[in-house]
Protein backbone atom coordinates (compact mmCIF):
# COMPACT_ATOMS: atom_id res chain seq x y z
CA UNK A 1 0.00 0.00 0.00
CA UNK A 2 2.59 2.28 1.29
CA UNK A 3 4.34 1.40 -2.27
CA UNK A 4 1.24 2.24 -4.51
CA UNK A 5 0.94 5.47 -2.92
CA UNK A 6 4.86 6.50 -2.87
CA UNK A 7 4.34 5.86 -6.89
CA UNK A 8 0.89 7.76 -7.29
CA UNK A 9 2.80 10.66 -5.36
CA UNK A 10 5.51 10.29 -7.58
CA UNK A 11 3.42 10.58 -10.91
CA UNK A 12 1.84 13.10 -9.67
CA UNK A 13 4.98 15.35 -8.66
CA UNK A 14 5.86 14.23 -12.38
CA UNK A 15 2.48 15.52 -13.87
CA UNK A 16 2.92 19.20 -11.84
CA UNK A 17 6.38 19.47 -12.99
CA UNK A 18 5.49 18.63 -17.01
CA UNK A 19 2.50 20.79 -16.44
CA UNK A 20 4.49 23.40 -14.93
CA UNK A 21 6.89 23.19 -17.55
CA UNK A 22 4.58 23.84 -20.32
CA UNK A 23 3.34 26.94 -18.51
CA UNK A 24 6.52 28.19 -18.15
CA UNK A 25 7.58 27.85 -21.98
CA UNK A 26 4.10 29.21 -22.77
CA UNK A 27 4.44 32.53 -20.58
CA UNK A 28 8.21 32.97 -20.54
CA UNK A 29 8.32 35.77 -22.51
CA UNK A 30 7.55 39.13 -20.71
CA UNK A 31 7.18 42.30 -23.05
CA UNK A 32 8.05 45.82 -22.34
CA UNK A 33 5.26 46.99 -24.19
CA UNK A 34 1.56 45.16 -24.01
CA UNK A 35 -1.84 46.31 -24.99
CA UNK A 36 -4.52 44.45 -25.07
CA UNK A 37 -7.87 46.71 -25.83
CA UNK A 38 -11.40 45.15 -25.75
CA UNK A 39 -13.03 47.78 -28.41
CA UNK A 40 -16.27 49.04 -27.17
CA UNK A 41 -16.05 47.54 -23.84
CA UNK A 42 -16.73 49.04 -20.34
CA UNK A 43 -15.70 45.70 -18.60
CA UNK A 44 -12.66 43.75 -19.06
CA UNK A 45 -12.14 40.53 -20.54
CA UNK A 46 -9.84 37.85 -20.08
CA UNK A 47 -9.32 34.98 -22.96
CA UNK A 48 -8.47 31.51 -23.05
CA UNK A 49 -4.58 32.08 -23.24
CA UNK A 50 -5.28 33.88 -20.03
CA UNK A 51 -4.89 37.31 -21.67
CA UNK A 52 -6.75 40.16 -20.01
CA UNK A 53 -8.37 42.65 -22.65
CA UNK A 54 -9.34 45.96 -20.96
CA UNK A 55 -12.25 47.82 -22.22
CA UNK A 56 -12.03 50.85 -23.84
CA UNK A 57 -14.90 52.43 -22.38
CA UNK A 58 -13.66 52.83 -18.54
CA UNK A 59 -9.61 53.65 -20.33
CA UNK A 60 -10.95 56.72 -22.84
CA UNK A 61 -6.85 57.21 -22.39
CA UNK A 62 -6.52 54.95 -25.35
CA UNK A 63 -8.38 56.29 -27.54
CA UNK A 64 -9.20 59.56 -29.35
CA UNK A 65 -12.27 60.76 -31.14
CA UNK A 66 -15.66 62.62 -30.19
CA UNK A 67 -17.60 61.17 -32.98
CA UNK A 68 -17.32 57.58 -31.65
CA UNK A 69 -19.85 55.31 -29.87
CA UNK A 70 -19.52 51.83 -28.56
CA UNK A 71 -21.63 48.60 -29.98
CA UNK A 72 -22.07 45.78 -28.08
CA UNK A 73 -24.54 43.46 -30.27
CA UNK A 74 -22.78 40.17 -30.46
CA UNK A 75 -23.51 36.65 -30.26
CA UNK A 76 -23.13 34.35 -27.06
CA UNK A 77 -21.22 32.11 -29.02
CA UNK A 78 -18.59 33.91 -30.35
CA UNK A 79 -15.32 35.09 -27.83
CA UNK A 80 -16.40 38.71 -25.45
CA UNK A 81 -13.82 40.31 -27.87
CA UNK A 82 -15.98 39.80 -30.48
CA UNK A 83 -19.31 40.93 -29.16
CA UNK A 84 -18.51 44.55 -28.91
CA UNK A 85 -17.12 47.18 -30.98
CA UNK A 86 -15.56 50.58 -31.58
CA UNK A 87 -17.42 53.03 -34.24
CA UNK A 88 -15.92 55.88 -35.90
CA UNK A 89 -18.49 58.12 -37.98
CA UNK A 90 -15.15 60.21 -38.45
CA UNK A 91 -11.30 59.82 -37.97
CA UNK A 92 -10.49 58.34 -34.62
CA UNK A 93 -7.28 57.07 -33.15
CA UNK A 94 -5.75 54.93 -30.35
CA UNK A 95 -2.64 56.04 -28.86
CA UNK A 96 -0.25 53.81 -27.12
CA UNK A 97 2.92 55.11 -25.23
CA UNK A 98 6.13 52.99 -25.64
CA UNK A 99 8.82 52.16 -23.34
CA UNK A 100 11.28 49.78 -26.12
CA UNK A 101 12.64 51.47 -29.50
CA UNK A 102 12.09 47.73 -31.52
CA UNK A 103 9.47 45.76 -33.69
CA UNK A 104 6.10 45.48 -32.20
CA UNK A 105 3.34 43.48 -33.37
CA UNK A 106 -0.20 44.94 -33.61
CA UNK A 107 -2.73 42.78 -34.26
CA UNK A 108 -6.18 43.87 -35.51
CA UNK A 109 -9.23 41.93 -34.52
CA UNK A 110 -12.89 42.51 -36.68
CA UNK A 111 -15.96 40.83 -36.35
CA UNK A 112 -18.90 42.77 -38.52
CA UNK A 113 -21.78 42.67 -35.65
CA UNK A 114 -24.88 42.83 -36.37
CA UNK A 115 -26.95 45.69 -35.13
CA UNK A 116 -30.75 46.77 -35.28
CA UNK A 117 -28.89 50.37 -34.90
CA UNK A 118 -25.86 50.60 -36.98
CA UNK A 119 -25.59 48.74 -40.76
CA UNK A 120 -21.90 48.19 -40.71
CA UNK A 121 -22.42 47.12 -44.36
CA UNK A 122 -21.41 50.57 -45.08
CA UNK A 123 -18.44 50.58 -42.84
CA UNK A 124 -15.49 51.10 -45.63
CA UNK A 125 -12.32 52.47 -43.63
CA UNK A 126 -8.81 52.94 -44.01
CA UNK A 127 -6.36 52.13 -41.46
CA UNK A 128 -2.30 53.56 -40.67
CA UNK A 129 -0.04 52.61 -38.07
CA UNK A 130 2.87 55.54 -37.66
CA UNK A 131 2.43 56.27 -40.98
CA UNK A 132 1.89 53.05 -42.81
CA UNK A 133 -0.92 52.30 -44.62
CA UNK A 134 -2.20 48.98 -43.29
CA UNK A 135 -5.60 48.42 -44.60
CA UNK A 136 -7.06 50.71 -47.06
CA UNK A 137 -11.12 50.71 -48.33
CA UNK A 138 -11.12 47.49 -45.98
CA UNK A 139 -15.29 46.40 -45.44
CA UNK A 140 -14.09 44.03 -42.52
CA UNK A 141 -17.15 42.15 -44.01
CA UNK A 142 -15.24 38.47 -43.00
CA UNK A 143 -16.41 36.86 -39.67
CA UNK A 144 -13.61 37.01 -37.01
CA UNK A 145 -10.18 38.00 -38.75
CA UNK A 146 -7.35 39.01 -37.34
CA UNK A 147 -4.61 41.31 -39.41
CA UNK A 148 -1.01 40.90 -38.06
CA UNK A 149 1.13 43.47 -38.51
CA UNK A 150 5.06 44.39 -37.45
CA UNK A 151 6.22 47.70 -36.85
CA UNK A 152 9.22 49.29 -36.33
CA UNK A 153 8.66 51.74 -33.70
CA UNK A 154 10.72 54.57 -31.64
CA UNK A 155 10.52 55.39 -27.91
CA UNK A 156 7.39 57.46 -27.76
CA UNK A 157 4.30 56.23 -29.62
CA UNK A 158 2.28 53.76 -31.65
CA UNK A 159 -0.67 55.43 -33.07
CA UNK A 160 -3.65 53.38 -34.80
CA UNK A 161 -5.66 55.77 -36.97
CA UNK A 162 -9.14 54.86 -38.23
CA UNK A 163 -10.22 56.74 -41.10
CA UNK A 164 -13.69 56.02 -42.93
CA UNK A 165 -13.28 56.15 -46.50
CA UNK A 166 -14.79 59.74 -48.07
CA UNK A 167 -17.91 57.59 -49.50
CA UNK A 168 -18.25 55.68 -46.29
CA UNK A 169 -19.94 56.36 -42.54
CA UNK A 170 -18.42 54.42 -40.65
CA UNK A 171 -14.74 52.30 -39.69
CA UNK A 172 -14.82 49.79 -36.51
CA UNK A 173 -12.40 47.96 -34.62
CA UNK A 174 -13.12 44.86 -31.83
CA UNK A 175 -9.91 44.20 -30.07
CA UNK A 176 -6.65 45.29 -30.48
CA UNK A 177 -3.01 44.15 -29.33
CA UNK A 178 0.02 46.02 -28.96
CA UNK A 179 3.33 43.80 -28.41
CA UNK A 180 6.75 44.67 -28.26
CA UNK A 181 8.77 41.84 -29.98
CA UNK A 182 11.99 40.39 -28.92
CA UNK A 183 15.17 41.68 -29.81
CA UNK A 184 15.73 38.61 -32.15
CA UNK A 185 12.57 38.35 -33.98
CA UNK A 186 13.31 40.54 -36.74
CA UNK A 187 17.29 40.25 -37.86
CA UNK A 188 18.14 43.16 -39.90
CA UNK A 189 19.85 41.10 -42.65
CA UNK A 190 18.62 38.73 -45.35
CA UNK A 191 19.33 37.02 -48.74
CA UNK A 192 17.74 38.39 -51.53
CA UNK A 193 16.57 35.93 -54.34
CA UNK A 194 16.23 36.67 -57.79
CA UNK A 195 16.73 34.98 -61.26
CA UNK A 196 19.86 36.94 -61.12
CA UNK A 197 21.07 34.58 -58.31
CA UNK A 198 21.11 35.88 -54.55
CA UNK A 199 22.56 38.60 -52.75
CA UNK A 200 22.56 40.18 -49.22
CA UNK A 201 18.88 42.44 -48.25
CA UNK A 202 20.33 44.97 -45.51
CA UNK A 203 17.40 46.93 -43.57
CA UNK A 204 14.90 44.56 -42.80
CA UNK A 205 13.83 45.26 -39.29
CA UNK A 206 12.74 48.69 -40.27
CA UNK A 207 10.27 47.57 -42.73
CA UNK A 208 6.81 47.29 -41.49
CA UNK A 209 5.12 43.83 -42.06
CA UNK A 210 1.99 42.36 -42.81
CA UNK A 211 2.03 38.62 -41.83
CA UNK A 212 0.18 36.58 -44.66
CA UNK A 213 0.92 33.01 -43.93
CA UNK A 214 2.41 31.22 -40.83
CA UNK A 215 2.20 27.80 -41.48
CA UNK A 216 3.22 24.36 -39.29
CA UNK A 217 4.42 22.50 -42.24
CA UNK A 218 3.47 18.47 -41.50
CA UNK A 219 1.69 19.28 -38.32
CA UNK A 220 -1.33 20.57 -36.94
CA UNK A 221 -2.75 24.16 -35.89
CA UNK A 222 -1.05 25.81 -33.37
CA UNK A 223 -3.02 28.08 -31.46
CA UNK A 224 -1.79 31.49 -29.22
CA UNK A 225 -2.14 29.33 -26.09
CA UNK A 226 0.99 27.03 -27.17
CA UNK A 227 2.90 29.71 -28.62
CA UNK A 228 4.85 32.57 -26.31
CA UNK A 229 3.73 35.34 -28.78
CA UNK A 230 0.58 34.15 -29.03
CA UNK A 231 0.49 33.50 -32.77
CA UNK A 232 -1.72 31.08 -34.37
CA UNK A 233 0.03 28.56 -37.10
CA UNK A 234 -1.81 26.66 -39.37
CA UNK A 235 -1.54 23.13 -41.11
CA UNK A 236 -0.04 23.12 -44.47
CA UNK A 237 -2.01 20.38 -45.73
CA UNK A 238 -3.63 23.18 -48.34
CA UNK A 239 -0.14 24.79 -49.69
CA UNK A 240 1.55 21.57 -50.27
CA UNK A 241 1.22 20.24 -54.11
CA UNK A 242 4.24 17.74 -54.59
CA UNK A 243 2.43 14.41 -54.52
CA UNK A 244 4.71 10.83 -54.84
CA UNK A 245 5.01 8.48 -57.46
CA UNK A 246 2.21 6.44 -56.15
CA UNK A 247 0.26 9.26 -55.57
CA UNK A 248 0.78 9.52 -51.77
CA UNK A 249 2.51 12.85 -50.29
CA UNK A 250 5.33 13.08 -48.48
CA UNK A 251 6.21 11.65 -45.05
CA UNK A 252 5.60 13.67 -42.29
CA UNK A 253 7.50 13.20 -39.36
CA UNK A 254 7.12 13.47 -35.43
CA UNK A 255 9.38 14.47 -32.57
CA UNK A 256 8.54 13.34 -29.09
CA UNK A 257 11.91 14.35 -27.71
CA UNK A 258 12.91 17.89 -26.21
CA UNK A 259 14.03 21.00 -28.74
CA UNK A 260 17.41 21.82 -27.98
CA UNK A 261 17.09 25.95 -28.62
CA UNK A 262 20.64 27.53 -28.50
CA UNK A 263 22.32 30.97 -28.45
CA UNK A 264 22.59 32.04 -32.17
CA UNK A 265 20.20 29.54 -33.55
CA UNK A 266 15.88 30.27 -33.42
CA UNK A 267 14.93 30.92 -29.90
CA UNK A 268 11.21 30.07 -28.87
CA UNK A 269 9.90 33.18 -29.47
CA UNK A 270 10.89 32.56 -33.40
CA UNK A 271 9.06 28.90 -33.47
CA UNK A 272 7.56 27.31 -31.47
CA UNK A 273 8.11 23.88 -29.58
CA UNK A 274 5.14 22.78 -31.76
CA UNK A 275 6.36 23.94 -34.97
CA UNK A 276 9.71 22.26 -34.40
CA UNK A 277 8.76 19.03 -33.57
CA UNK A 278 6.90 18.53 -36.88
CA UNK A 279 7.85 18.32 -39.78
CA UNK A 280 7.73 16.71 -43.71
CA UNK A 281 10.64 15.00 -45.35
CA UNK A 282 11.80 14.16 -48.45
CA UNK A 283 12.39 10.62 -49.52
CA UNK A 284 13.99 9.45 -53.32
CA UNK A 285 13.26 6.31 -52.07
CA UNK A 286 9.56 6.85 -52.17
CA UNK A 287 9.92 8.62 -55.12
CA UNK A 288 9.96 11.97 -54.26
CA UNK A 289 12.15 14.20 -55.56
CA UNK A 290 11.53 18.18 -54.55
CA UNK A 291 8.77 18.79 -51.61
CA UNK A 292 7.13 22.50 -52.90
CA UNK A 293 4.47 24.50 -51.10
CA UNK A 294 2.64 27.06 -53.12
CA UNK A 295 1.25 30.69 -51.60
CA UNK A 296 -1.15 32.68 -53.33
CA UNK A 297 -0.04 36.55 -52.82
CA UNK A 298 -1.36 40.13 -53.78
CA UNK A 299 -0.53 40.93 -57.49
CA UNK A 300 1.37 44.26 -57.97
CA UNK A 301 1.72 46.89 -55.51
CA UNK A 302 5.52 47.41 -55.65
CA UNK A 303 5.66 44.43 -52.37
CA UNK A 304 8.59 42.77 -51.96
CA UNK A 305 8.01 39.51 -49.31
CA UNK A 306 9.75 38.49 -46.52
CA UNK A 307 10.17 34.18 -46.73
CA UNK A 308 10.91 33.11 -43.71
CA UNK A 309 11.90 28.91 -43.14
CA UNK A 310 12.38 27.01 -40.03
CA UNK A 311 14.37 23.74 -40.21
CA UNK A 312 14.95 21.49 -36.85
CA UNK A 313 16.72 18.04 -37.60
CA UNK A 314 14.20 15.94 -35.59
CA UNK A 315 14.44 13.11 -38.66
CA UNK A 316 18.17 12.28 -39.02
CA UNK A 317 19.49 9.26 -37.00
CA UNK A 318 22.81 10.84 -36.59
CA UNK A 319 25.12 14.13 -38.08
CA UNK A 320 26.57 15.20 -41.21
CA UNK A 321 24.19 13.21 -43.86
CA UNK A 322 21.89 15.83 -44.58
CA UNK A 323 22.11 18.20 -47.08
CA UNK A 324 19.34 19.73 -49.71
CA UNK A 325 18.94 22.49 -51.83
CA UNK A 326 16.16 25.44 -51.58
CA UNK A 327 14.26 27.12 -53.97
CA UNK A 328 12.20 30.55 -54.47
CA UNK A 329 9.70 30.36 -57.01
CA UNK A 330 12.03 27.97 -58.74
CA UNK A 331 15.52 29.94 -58.27
CA UNK A 332 18.26 28.61 -56.50
CA UNK A 333 18.17 30.25 -53.19
CA UNK A 334 20.52 27.85 -50.87
CA UNK A 335 22.56 25.51 -52.54
CA UNK A 336 23.70 21.89 -50.23
CA UNK A 337 22.04 23.60 -46.87
CA UNK A 338 23.97 21.81 -44.25
CA UNK A 339 21.55 21.68 -41.65
CA UNK A 340 23.62 20.00 -38.97
CA UNK A 341 26.38 22.65 -39.46
CA UNK A 342 23.99 25.17 -39.16
CA UNK A 343 22.91 23.47 -35.89
CA UNK A 344 26.86 23.54 -34.61
CA UNK A 345 25.99 19.84 -34.81
CA UNK A 346 23.31 19.24 -32.67
CA UNK A 347 20.29 17.01 -33.54
CA UNK A 348 16.33 18.51 -33.10
CA UNK A 349 18.02 21.84 -32.57
CA UNK A 350 16.09 24.80 -34.18
CA UNK A 351 17.42 27.34 -37.37
CA UNK A 352 15.72 29.38 -39.75
CA UNK A 353 16.61 31.49 -42.96
CA UNK A 354 15.33 34.42 -44.08
CA UNK A 355 14.78 35.26 -47.81
CA UNK A 356 13.81 38.25 -49.60
CA UNK A 357 11.80 37.97 -53.12
CA UNK A 358 9.58 40.30 -55.34
CA UNK A 359 7.22 37.85 -56.80
CA UNK A 360 6.78 38.62 -60.98
CA UNK A 361 5.24 36.34 -63.34
CA UNK A 362 8.34 35.56 -64.84
CA UNK A 363 10.15 34.45 -61.94
CA UNK A 364 7.22 31.95 -62.30
CA UNK A 365 7.53 30.85 -65.64
CA UNK A 366 10.94 29.33 -65.54
CA UNK A 367 12.40 25.59 -66.26
CA UNK A 368 12.44 24.73 -62.09
CA UNK A 369 8.42 25.16 -61.46
CA UNK A 370 5.62 26.80 -63.85
CA UNK A 371 3.56 28.85 -62.59
CA UNK A 372 1.29 31.94 -63.59
CA UNK A 373 -0.10 34.53 -61.23
CA UNK A 374 0.73 35.85 -58.05
CA UNK A 375 2.09 33.53 -55.90
CA UNK A 376 5.09 32.56 -53.82
CA UNK A 377 6.63 28.37 -54.38
CA UNK A 378 9.09 27.86 -52.01
CA UNK A 379 10.90 24.11 -52.53
CA UNK A 380 13.27 21.98 -50.83
CA UNK A 381 15.17 18.98 -52.43
CA UNK A 382 17.84 16.52 -52.56
CA UNK A 383 21.61 18.10 -53.37
CA UNK A 384 24.47 15.69 -54.78
CA UNK A 385 25.99 15.85 -51.49
CA UNK A 386 22.97 13.79 -49.99
CA UNK A 387 23.72 10.62 -48.94
CA UNK A 388 22.88 7.06 -51.20
CA UNK A 389 21.32 5.69 -48.16
CA UNK A 390 17.79 4.54 -49.19
CA UNK A 391 16.80 5.42 -45.63
CA UNK A 392 17.96 8.17 -45.23
CA UNK A 393 16.16 11.87 -45.53
CA UNK A 394 16.87 14.05 -48.43
CA UNK A 395 15.05 17.34 -47.50
CA UNK A 396 12.53 18.44 -44.58
CA UNK A 397 10.94 21.51 -43.58
CA UNK A 398 9.28 22.05 -40.48
CA UNK A 399 7.70 25.77 -40.78
CA UNK A 400 6.98 28.75 -43.25
CA UNK A 401 5.97 32.43 -42.63
CA UNK A 402 5.47 34.95 -45.46
CA UNK A 403 5.87 38.95 -44.71
CA UNK A 404 5.01 41.12 -46.83
CA UNK A 405 6.93 44.37 -47.01
CA UNK A 406 5.85 47.99 -47.31
CA UNK A 407 6.08 49.51 -50.71
CA UNK A 408 8.19 52.36 -51.55
CA UNK A 409 4.96 54.41 -50.79
CA UNK A 410 5.56 53.11 -46.93
CA UNK A 411 1.79 51.50 -47.77
CA UNK A 412 1.14 47.46 -47.18
CA UNK A 413 -1.93 47.91 -49.07
CA UNK A 414 -1.75 49.48 -52.22
CA UNK A 415 0.12 52.98 -54.00
CA UNK A 416 -1.19 55.15 -51.69
CA UNK A 417 0.37 56.99 -49.08
CA UNK A 418 -1.19 58.22 -44.85
CA UNK A 419 -0.66 61.52 -46.21
CA UNK A 420 -3.11 60.80 -49.34
CA UNK A 421 -5.57 59.71 -47.29
CA UNK A 422 -5.69 61.99 -44.63
CA UNK A 423 -5.96 64.62 -46.96
CA UNK A 424 -8.48 62.96 -49.02
CA UNK A 425 -10.83 61.82 -45.83
CA UNK A 426 -9.75 64.76 -43.38
CA UNK A 427 -11.14 64.79 -40.58
CA UNK A 428 -14.63 66.28 -40.59
CA UNK A 429 -15.11 67.61 -37.41
CA UNK A 430 -12.27 69.86 -38.85
CA UNK A 431 -14.62 70.52 -41.85
CA UNK A 432 -17.89 71.14 -39.72
CA UNK A 433 -15.84 74.00 -37.78
CA UNK A 434 -14.54 75.30 -40.76
CA UNK A 435 -17.71 75.41 -42.35
CA UNK A 436 -18.72 77.08 -39.10
CA UNK A 437 -15.85 79.59 -38.85
CA UNK A 438 -16.35 80.35 -42.97
CA UNK A 439 -20.68 81.17 -42.06
CA UNK A 440 -19.44 83.50 -38.71
CA UNK A 441 -17.22 85.36 -41.32
CA UNK A 442 -20.06 85.76 -44.06
CA UNK A 443 -22.37 87.18 -40.94
CA UNK A 444 -19.61 89.42 -39.54
CA UNK A 445 -18.98 90.86 -43.33
CA UNK A 446 -22.49 91.73 -43.22
CA UNK A 447 -22.98 93.68 -40.56
CA UNK A 448 -19.46 95.16 -41.57
CA UNK A 449 -21.21 96.34 -44.77
CA UNK A 450 -24.41 97.54 -43.12
CA UNK A 451 -22.72 99.40 -40.52
CA UNK A 452 -20.17 101.19 -43.07
CA UNK A 453 -23.08 102.09 -45.18
CA UNK A 454 -24.96 103.85 -42.04
CA UNK A 455 -21.85 105.51 -40.93
CA UNK A 456 -22.05 107.18 -44.89
CA UNK A 457 -25.15 108.45 -44.64
CA UNK A 458 -24.79 109.75 -41.56
CA UNK A 459 -21.67 111.55 -42.36
CA UNK A 460 -23.07 112.50 -46.30
CA UNK A 461 -26.61 112.25 -45.88
CA UNK A 462 -29.72 114.11 -47.06
CA UNK A 463 -29.36 117.97 -45.99
CA UNK A 464 -31.43 120.76 -46.85
CA UNK A 465 -30.17 122.44 -49.84
CA UNK A 466 -29.07 125.75 -49.77
CA UNK A 467 -30.61 128.46 -52.28
CA UNK A 468 -27.04 130.47 -52.71
CA UNK A 469 -25.89 127.71 -55.06
CA UNK A 470 -24.42 128.08 -58.66
CA UNK A 471 -26.04 127.28 -61.54
CA UNK A 472 -25.05 126.46 -64.57
CA UNK A 473 -26.40 128.72 -67.66
CA UNK A 474 -27.61 127.12 -70.58
CA UNK A 475 -27.09 129.84 -73.11
CA UNK A 476 -23.40 131.16 -71.98
CA UNK A 477 -21.75 128.31 -69.92
CA UNK A 478 -20.58 128.65 -66.26
CA UNK A 479 -21.55 131.78 -65.21
CA UNK A 480 -22.85 132.89 -62.12
CA UNK A 481 -26.30 133.64 -61.88
CA UNK A 482 -27.33 136.75 -60.02
CA UNK A 483 -29.16 135.87 -56.82
CA UNK A 484 -32.85 136.48 -55.95
CA UNK A 485 -33.54 139.74 -54.23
Amino acid sequence: MAILYSRIVSLLFVFLLSSSSSSVFASSFSPSDEYLVNCGSDVDYTVVDNRRFVGDAANAKFFSSEDSIALREGSPNVPQIYRTARIFARQGKYKFNVNEEGTHMVRLHFNRLNSSKINLDDALFHVTVNGHVVLSNFSGDESRVVREFLIWVHVGELVIRFVPSKDSKFAFVNAIEVISAPKDLIADVATSVSRDGTERFNGLAKQAMEVVYRINVGGRKVTPFNDTLWRTWLPDDGFFKTKTADGSSSEKAYFTGRIKYRPGGASREVGPDNVYNTARVGKRSNGLVDMSWDFPVSAGGGYKYLIRMHFCDIASKSLGRLYFNIYINGNLAYQDFDISYAANDVLASPYYIDFVVVPTTADYNNNKNSHSGSSITVSVGPSNKTSVDEQGVDAILNGVEIMKMNNSMGSLDGYVSADMILSTCPNRRNVSIFIAMLAFMCIFMSFYIVARRKKARDDYGWTKLSMDVLEDNPKSGNQLIARKA
